[in-house]
């Protein structure tokens, strides 16, 4: 029998785990390339892989009237590995699907170790591979090294397009006053008593509120390098003084939404603005300051996040900071598989495609973990239908979004094709994201069945 060559993939985050996985599961040997612990990053703060360096949610678990939902669903009925492990380490989070981070860090990093087909090296690949592998999945996220950057830039011959990622502060859970802050959350959602109450909430009044923008405002802030500052944020992560400098009411309107919630300690009063924390770890021992990612200084942090009632005397696990995203120009420099134009035997995967958020990373690592077994098993296989949740976010980096605007993006039904008039009728938007939805779990198990299940 002809020994199969292996597929190398570099980067152990959310998107080169799953792509090993993947390959290993259809019996293709991965050599999975991870730099730390010899060299770190500036968001990660161990040597596991998949470790989740923001927030610790992978947004809404809700696959009937939901994109990210519907995503998380495609990738369970493909055995994908960071869906089956967060499944395994939910936690409570009112019908949203947030994880102990280190506990699925660890599992990711002990099932990999485990796999007969998977070899882990400690290393880092500092520039473009070497010729004689053949089939590489590049993953190295949003936090790729400079050197690597600039050289696969190079090879592709564009210029990258860079933002900035800012992440939240935790706290610990018995350092909040529950004299003020109440657990609940918004519209009381969720099937259990566990979820309904899976959010810590701090009421503001007005006065509170105008203090606390005033305190945003004035705080001081990182100071970034030259080369660093004529970098975007994304619109999806902005920091939360970034928020505040684009209108007094913005924060209102956003992470600080008083709306379908209600303070026990004062039924009658209406909150002018509510701070919400979301359980961080297994133990409900940290929380995290939802929506709160800054790039203010780490003594500032401290001053302004007391101000809220309830966190006067909060203590913090984690201070909030920020760092430098990476991700290519996608629909100029890949072909529809996610392979580099100028060198097709590189593959890229994950953040550093384009797509933002946990989920939508990993699922595009499992898509190319697919596609690069195939192409060593010598089967060719069709991609994903755009009608799918995979099948758009891949559409969307490999040409479906202006290139010359090209900004990451998140998975939502504004990337699906328009149902049929008679499929979509004169319905609701729960009826229409229903609709979507049908369809898409139809399209990608008939895909999944051609693809090899």
């Amino acid at each position: 029998m002809t020994q199969i060559e292996p597929i190398h993939v570099i980067g152990g985050g959310m998107a080169g785990s799953e792509a090993a996985w993947q390959a290993a599961q259809l019996g293709v040997p991965v050599i999975l390339h991870e730099m730390r612990p010899l060299r770190g990053t500036d968001a990660h703060q161990t040597d596991g892989l998949a470790e989740l360096v923001c927030s610790n949610s992978f947004r809404s678990d809700d696959d009937e009237t939901n994109a990210v939902g519907l995503l998380h669903w495609e990738m369970r009925q493909a055995g994908g590995l960071i869906m089956t492990t967060g499944d395994k380490h939910s936690l409570p989070a009112g019908g949203a699907l947030a994880v102990d981070r280190e506990a699925f860090s660890a599992e990711v990093t002990a099932k990999l170790e485990a796999h007969p087909l998977v070899e882990i090296r400690r290393e880092e690949v500092p520039g473009i591979p070497p010729a004689e592998w053949d089939s590489v999945i590049v993953a190295t996220g949003p936090l790729t090294t400079v050197e690597l950057a600039e050289a696969v830039l190079k090879l592709g011959g564009e210029d990258g397009l860079a933002f900035f990622d800012a992440i939240a502060p935790i706290v610990y859970a018995d350092s909040v006053d529950l004299s003020k802050a109440w657990f609940q959350s918004r519209y009381d959602k969720g099937e259990t008593e566990e979820e309904r109450t899976a959010y810590l909430n701090c009421p503001m009044d007005k006065e509170t509120y105008e203090a606390f923008i005033d305190a945003l405002l004035s705080a001081e802030k990182t100071e970034f390098k030259d080369w660093e500052k004529d970098t975007p944020y994304f619109e999806g992560c902005l920091p939360i003084e970034v928020m505040a400098e684009r209108g007094r009411e913005t924060l209102r309107f956003g992470p600080l939404k008083p709306v379908g919630l209600t303070n026990p300690h004062q039924p009658d009063v209406k909150p002018h603005a509510v701070v919400q924390l979301r359980r961080d770890n297994q133990l409900g021992t940290l929380y995290n300051i939802v929506g709160f990612q800054t790039k203010m200084k780490y003594g500032a942090q401290a001053e302004v996040f007391r101000m809220i009632p309830g966190l006067e005397e909060a203590r913090f696990a984690r201070l909030g900071g920020i760092h430098r995203n990476t991700f290519l120009n996608s629909p100029r420099l890949l072909d529809g598989r996610m392979r580099l134009k100028a060198d097709p035997r590189l593959r890229f995967a994950g953040q550093v495609t384009g797509v933002e958020g946990y989920v939508e990373s990993a699922s595009m690592g499992l898509l190319a973990g697919r596609l690069a077994a195939a192409e060593r098993l010598g089967r060719e296989i069709d991609l994903p239908p755009n009608t799918t949740a995979i099948g758009a976010l891949l559409s969307h980096i490999t040409g479906g979004a202006e290139a010359s605007t090209f900004q990451p993006m998140n998975v939502n039904f504004g990337l699906f094709p328009p149902l049929a008039e008679a499929r979509k009728g004169r319905r609701g938007k729960r009826e229409r994201a229903m609709g979507y939805t049908a369809r898409a779990k139809e399209d990608w198990s008939a895909w999944l069945a051609q693809a090899g299940g």
